[in-house]
Protein backbone atom coordinates (compact mmCIF):
# COMPACT_ATOMS: atom_id res chain seq x y z
CA UNK A 1 0.00 0.00 0.00
CA UNK A 2 1.32 3.71 -0.46
CA UNK A 3 1.95 5.58 1.80
CA UNK A 4 -0.40 8.55 2.39
CA UNK A 5 -0.39 12.40 3.79
CA UNK A 6 -3.06 14.09 4.82
CA UNK A 7 -3.35 17.65 4.09
CA UNK A 8 -6.72 18.94 5.29
CA UNK A 9 -7.46 22.35 3.89
CA UNK A 10 -10.67 23.84 4.63
CA UNK A 11 -12.84 26.05 2.67
CA UNK A 12 -15.34 27.68 4.24
CA UNK A 13 -16.62 29.74 1.50
CA UNK A 14 -16.77 27.39 -1.85
CA UNK A 15 -19.85 29.10 -2.88
CA UNK A 16 -22.18 31.22 -1.37
CA UNK A 17 -24.84 31.31 -3.86
CA UNK A 18 -25.24 27.82 -3.23
CA UNK A 19 -28.70 27.11 -1.08
CA UNK A 20 -31.27 24.42 -0.93
CA UNK A 21 -35.25 25.11 -0.66
CA UNK A 22 -36.10 25.74 3.04
CA UNK A 23 -33.56 26.93 5.16
CA UNK A 24 -30.11 28.71 3.76
CA UNK A 25 -27.46 26.57 3.39
CA UNK A 26 -23.70 26.61 2.88
CA UNK A 27 -21.02 24.25 2.29
CA UNK A 28 -17.93 23.28 3.57
CA UNK A 29 -15.38 21.80 1.89
CA UNK A 30 -12.07 19.54 2.65
CA UNK A 31 -9.94 18.44 0.43
CA UNK A 32 -7.72 15.31 0.68
CA UNK A 33 -4.45 14.86 0.05
CA UNK A 34 -3.34 11.05 -0.88
CA UNK A 35 -0.38 9.82 -2.54
CA UNK A 36 -1.05 8.52 -6.48
CA UNK A 37 -3.23 5.47 -6.24
CA UNK A 38 -1.42 3.51 -8.55
CA UNK A 39 -3.00 0.26 -10.01
CA UNK A 40 -3.35 -2.57 -7.01
CA UNK A 41 -4.03 0.36 -4.03
CA UNK A 42 -6.91 -0.56 -1.31
CA UNK A 43 -8.61 2.42 -2.26
CA UNK A 44 -11.04 2.00 0.42
CA UNK A 45 -8.56 1.59 3.25
CA UNK A 46 -6.81 5.17 1.60
CA UNK A 47 -10.04 6.62 1.70
CA UNK A 48 -10.96 5.48 5.79
CA UNK A 49 -7.47 6.25 7.23
CA UNK A 50 -7.13 9.28 5.33
CA UNK A 51 -11.10 10.98 6.59
CA UNK A 52 -10.97 9.16 9.80
CA UNK A 53 -9.43 12.30 12.07
CA UNK A 54 -12.14 14.73 10.05
CA UNK A 55 -15.58 13.52 9.21
CA UNK A 56 -18.62 14.26 10.79
CA UNK A 57 -22.02 12.28 11.35
CA UNK A 58 -23.55 13.78 7.86
CA UNK A 59 -20.54 14.32 6.28
CA UNK A 60 -20.88 13.95 2.56
CA UNK A 61 -17.50 11.89 1.23
CA UNK A 62 -16.85 11.99 -1.94
CA UNK A 63 -14.55 10.28 -4.44
CA UNK A 64 -12.85 10.95 -7.76
CA UNK A 65 -14.10 7.88 -10.13
CA UNK A 66 -10.84 8.42 -12.05
CA UNK A 67 -8.46 7.43 -9.12
CA UNK A 68 -11.51 4.25 -8.14
CA UNK A 69 -10.38 3.46 -12.09
CA UNK A 70 -6.62 3.67 -11.89
CA UNK A 71 -6.64 2.00 -8.28
CA UNK A 72 -8.69 -1.21 -10.08
CA UNK A 73 -6.61 -1.64 -12.52
CA UNK A 74 -9.16 -0.56 -15.38
CA UNK A 75 -6.71 0.67 -17.97
CA UNK A 76 -5.89 0.25 -21.23
CA UNK A 77 -2.18 1.04 -23.18
CA UNK A 78 -3.03 2.81 -26.61
CA UNK A 79 0.65 2.01 -27.76
CA UNK A 80 -0.48 -1.53 -27.79
CA UNK A 81 -3.75 -0.84 -29.79
CA UNK A 82 -4.06 -1.31 -33.70
CA UNK A 83 -6.70 1.35 -35.34
CA UNK A 84 -9.48 0.43 -37.61
CA UNK A 85 -10.09 3.04 -40.67
CA UNK A 86 -13.10 4.61 -38.79
CA UNK A 87 -10.59 5.82 -36.10
CA UNK A 88 -7.87 7.09 -38.22
CA UNK A 89 -10.93 8.99 -40.12
CA UNK A 90 -12.15 10.20 -36.44
CA UNK A 91 -8.47 11.30 -35.76
CA UNK A 92 -7.59 12.87 -39.23
CA UNK A 93 -10.32 14.85 -40.57
CA UNK A 94 -13.13 14.78 -37.63
CA UNK A 95 -11.02 15.63 -34.55
CA UNK A 96 -8.89 18.33 -36.62
CA UNK A 97 -11.17 19.58 -39.36
CA UNK A 98 -14.74 19.49 -37.98
CA UNK A 99 -14.05 20.08 -34.28
CA UNK A 100 -11.51 22.05 -34.81
CA UNK A 101 -13.68 24.22 -37.13
CA UNK A 102 -16.63 24.58 -37.25
CA UNK A 103 -18.14 22.30 -34.48
CA UNK A 104 -15.47 24.02 -32.03
CA UNK A 105 -16.49 27.31 -32.48
CA UNK A 106 -20.58 26.41 -32.50
CA UNK A 107 -20.36 24.74 -28.92
CA UNK A 108 -17.51 27.55 -27.91
CA UNK A 109 -14.49 25.98 -27.30
CA UNK A 110 -11.71 27.91 -26.43
CA UNK A 111 -8.65 29.63 -28.79
CA UNK A 112 -6.44 27.04 -27.51
CA UNK A 113 -8.61 24.13 -27.55
CA UNK A 114 -9.33 24.76 -30.68
CA UNK A 115 -5.69 25.18 -31.77
CA UNK A 116 -5.09 21.91 -30.21
CA UNK A 117 -7.63 19.49 -31.96
CA UNK A 118 -6.14 21.20 -35.36
CA UNK A 119 -2.58 19.40 -33.96
CA UNK A 120 -4.38 16.42 -32.78
CA UNK A 121 -1.93 13.74 -33.07
CA UNK A 122 -2.80 11.18 -35.64
CA UNK A 123 -0.83 7.71 -34.08
CA UNK A 124 -1.69 8.60 -30.32
CA UNK A 125 -5.16 9.71 -31.28
CA UNK A 126 -6.23 7.23 -33.92
CA UNK A 127 -5.48 4.59 -31.10
CA UNK A 128 -7.01 6.38 -28.50
CA UNK A 129 -10.45 6.68 -30.95
CA UNK A 130 -10.33 2.85 -31.71
CA UNK A 131 -10.49 2.31 -27.73
CA UNK A 132 -13.64 4.89 -27.85
CA UNK A 133 -15.37 3.02 -30.38
CA UNK A 134 -14.36 -0.57 -28.41
CA UNK A 135 -15.77 0.48 -25.29
CA UNK A 136 -17.82 3.29 -25.66
CA UNK A 137 -19.60 2.96 -29.18
CA UNK A 138 -19.66 5.34 -32.42
CA UNK A 139 -21.87 7.96 -30.69
CA UNK A 140 -19.35 8.30 -27.64
CA UNK A 141 -16.24 8.39 -29.80
CA UNK A 142 -17.81 11.47 -31.73
CA UNK A 143 -16.32 13.66 -29.01
CA UNK A 144 -13.42 15.49 -28.91
CA UNK A 145 -12.52 14.51 -25.25
CA UNK A 146 -13.75 12.00 -22.68
CA UNK A 147 -15.22 9.74 -24.49
CA UNK A 148 -17.75 7.69 -22.55
CA UNK A 149 -15.67 8.46 -19.58
CA UNK A 150 -12.35 7.20 -21.23
CA UNK A 151 -9.63 9.59 -19.55
CA UNK A 152 -5.61 10.44 -20.24
CA UNK A 153 -5.15 12.97 -17.92
CA UNK A 154 -3.11 11.66 -14.62
CA UNK A 155 -2.12 8.74 -16.14
CA UNK A 156 1.71 7.76 -17.51
CA UNK A 157 2.77 6.62 -20.87
CA UNK A 158 0.11 5.80 -23.19
CA UNK A 159 -2.42 4.98 -20.62
CA UNK A 160 -6.22 5.59 -20.54
CA UNK A 161 -8.75 5.26 -17.60
CA UNK A 162 -12.08 3.13 -18.39
CA UNK A 163 -15.03 4.02 -16.41
CA UNK A 164 -16.04 1.81 -13.56
CA UNK A 165 -19.04 -0.45 -14.39
CA UNK A 166 -20.79 -0.91 -11.64
CA UNK A 167 -20.32 2.71 -9.61
CA UNK A 168 -22.99 2.19 -6.98
CA UNK A 169 -21.24 -1.26 -6.25
CA UNK A 170 -18.18 0.68 -5.00
CA UNK A 171 -19.96 3.65 -3.69
CA UNK A 172 -21.51 0.60 -1.63
CA UNK A 173 -18.32 -0.51 -0.48
CA UNK A 174 -17.32 2.13 0.43
CA UNK A 175 -20.47 2.96 2.33
CA UNK A 176 -20.40 -0.36 4.43
CA UNK A 177 -16.68 0.21 5.31
CA UNK A 178 -17.54 3.77 7.00
CA UNK A 179 -20.80 1.79 8.37
CA UNK A 180 -18.54 -0.70 10.29
CA UNK A 181 -16.28 1.90 11.69
CA UNK A 182 -19.65 3.40 13.44
CA UNK A 183 -19.61 6.85 11.25
CA UNK A 184 -23.11 8.04 9.72
CA UNK A 185 -21.82 9.21 6.25
CA UNK A 186 -22.77 9.49 2.09
CA UNK A 187 -20.23 8.63 -0.37
CA UNK A 188 -20.49 10.57 -4.12
CA UNK A 189 -18.43 9.06 -6.94
CA UNK A 190 -17.60 11.55 -9.18
CA UNK A 191 -16.40 12.88 -12.67
CA UNK A 192 -15.50 15.50 -13.48
CA UNK A 193 -16.75 15.33 -17.43
CA UNK A 194 -19.86 17.71 -17.86
CA UNK A 195 -23.69 17.39 -17.28
CA UNK A 196 -25.51 19.98 -18.70
CA UNK A 197 -29.26 21.12 -17.36
CA UNK A 198 -31.72 22.93 -18.44
CA UNK A 199 -34.53 23.59 -15.67
CA UNK A 200 -35.56 20.05 -13.86
CA UNK A 201 -34.17 18.79 -17.31
CA UNK A 202 -30.62 17.26 -16.76
CA UNK A 203 -28.54 16.05 -19.16
CA UNK A 204 -25.41 13.38 -18.57
CA UNK A 205 -22.57 12.86 -20.46
CA UNK A 206 -23.11 8.67 -20.33
CA UNK A 207 -25.44 6.80 -18.51
CA UNK A 208 -25.14 6.49 -14.81
CA UNK A 209 -27.43 5.52 -11.83
CA UNK A 210 -28.16 8.48 -10.82
CA UNK A 211 -32.44 9.55 -10.70
CA UNK A 212 -33.48 12.02 -12.78
CA UNK A 213 -29.95 11.90 -14.86
CA UNK A 214 -31.31 11.27 -18.97
CA UNK A 215 -28.69 10.21 -21.26
CA UNK A 216 -28.79 11.40 -25.00
CA UNK A 217 -25.45 10.04 -25.62
CA UNK A 218 -22.06 11.85 -24.97
CA UNK A 219 -21.67 13.81 -28.26
CA UNK A 220 -25.28 15.17 -28.41
CA UNK A 221 -25.20 16.07 -24.64
CA UNK A 222 -22.04 18.07 -25.06
CA UNK A 223 -23.38 19.92 -28.32
CA UNK A 224 -26.83 20.55 -27.36
CA UNK A 225 -25.34 21.70 -24.02
CA UNK A 226 -23.10 24.54 -25.04
CA UNK A 227 -24.77 25.50 -28.31
CA UNK A 228 -28.08 26.13 -25.49
CA UNK A 229 -25.90 27.25 -22.90
CA UNK A 230 -27.18 24.87 -20.24
CA UNK A 231 -25.93 25.12 -17.15
CA UNK A 232 -22.72 23.07 -17.11
CA UNK A 233 -21.76 20.96 -13.75
CA UNK A 234 -18.86 18.07 -12.98
CA UNK A 235 -21.29 14.54 -13.09
CA UNK A 236 -22.34 12.55 -10.51
CA UNK A 237 -21.72 8.46 -10.91
CA UNK A 238 -22.93 7.32 -7.77
CA UNK A 239 -24.63 8.56 -4.50
CA UNK A 240 -25.35 5.92 -2.01
CA UNK A 241 -26.80 7.29 1.71
CA UNK A 242 -31.05 8.01 1.09
CA UNK A 243 -33.17 9.83 -1.49
CA UNK A 244 -31.17 12.69 -3.14
CA UNK A 245 -32.75 15.65 -5.42
CA UNK A 246 -31.01 14.99 -9.08
CA UNK A 247 -29.86 18.99 -9.35
CA UNK A 248 -28.04 19.28 -5.83
CA UNK A 249 -26.80 15.85 -6.46
CA UNK A 250 -25.36 17.85 -9.49
CA UNK A 251 -24.06 21.15 -7.19
CA UNK A 252 -21.86 18.53 -4.97
CA UNK A 253 -20.65 16.68 -7.69
CA UNK A 254 -19.34 19.98 -9.46
CA UNK A 255 -18.63 21.51 -5.65
CA UNK A 256 -16.23 18.38 -5.03
CA UNK A 257 -14.44 18.21 -8.24
CA UNK A 258 -14.18 22.07 -8.65
CA UNK A 259 -12.55 21.81 -5.00
CA UNK A 260 -10.16 19.10 -5.79
CA UNK A 261 -8.35 20.37 -8.90
CA UNK A 262 -7.11 18.81 -11.97
CA UNK A 263 -3.62 16.92 -10.72
CA UNK A 264 -1.02 17.21 -12.98
CA UNK A 265 -3.00 18.84 -15.67
CA UNK A 266 -6.95 19.16 -16.79
CA UNK A 267 -6.53 17.21 -19.95
CA UNK A 268 -3.47 15.29 -21.45
CA UNK A 269 -1.97 18.29 -22.84
CA UNK A 270 -2.05 20.17 -19.63
CA UNK A 271 -0.52 17.13 -18.24
CA UNK A 272 2.55 16.82 -20.59
CA UNK A 273 3.09 21.02 -20.48
CA UNK A 274 3.29 20.59 -16.92
CA UNK A 275 5.53 17.75 -16.40
CA UNK A 276 7.50 18.92 -19.46
CA UNK A 277 7.21 15.86 -21.30
CA UNK A 278 5.82 14.85 -24.58
CA UNK A 279 2.08 13.12 -24.78
CA UNK A 280 3.36 9.59 -23.95
CA UNK A 281 6.30 10.85 -21.65
CA UNK A 282 4.79 10.75 -18.56
CA UNK A 283 6.22 8.17 -16.15
CA UNK A 284 4.28 7.01 -12.74
CA UNK A 285 7.31 8.76 -11.12
CA UNK A 286 6.90 12.25 -12.51
CA UNK A 287 3.10 11.55 -11.28
CA UNK A 288 3.89 10.47 -7.40
CA UNK A 289 5.34 14.01 -7.58
CA UNK A 290 2.18 15.58 -8.08
CA UNK A 291 -0.02 16.81 -5.39
CA UNK A 292 -3.23 14.62 -5.21
CA UNK A 293 -6.45 15.26 -4.08
CA UNK A 294 -9.09 12.16 -4.84
CA UNK A 295 -11.07 12.71 -2.02
CA UNK A 296 -13.03 15.95 -0.74
CA UNK A 297 -15.34 16.10 2.28
CA UNK A 298 -18.70 17.82 2.00
CA UNK A 299 -19.94 19.25 5.34
CA UNK A 300 -23.48 21.03 5.26
CA UNK A 301 -23.87 24.06 7.49
CA UNK A 302 -27.03 25.57 7.90
CA UNK A 303 -28.01 29.26 8.70
CA UNK A 304 -30.60 30.96 10.37
CA UNK A 305 -32.39 32.51 7.83
CA UNK A 306 -32.66 36.57 8.39
CA UNK A 307 -35.85 37.91 10.28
Amino acid sequence: MLTHLNHFIPLNEVDPKIHRRGRPLKLKAIKVKTGYWRPGTDWVREVVDAVEDVIQDGDIVTVSEKAISTALGLMIDESKVEPGRIAKFLASFWMRRIWGGPLGKITKLRGHTLERLRKYPLSEGSAHKQVALKYAGILQSLRHYSEGGIDASNLPYSYVSLPLKEPQRFAKKLKEAFDIGGWRVEVLIVDGDTSYSWGNLHLAPRSVPVKGLTHLGGFLTFVIGRMLGFKSRSTPISFIGGAINPDWCLTLANVAHRVRGYGAGRTVWDMAETLGVGLSEVSWGMLDLVDHFPIVILRKLHRRAPG
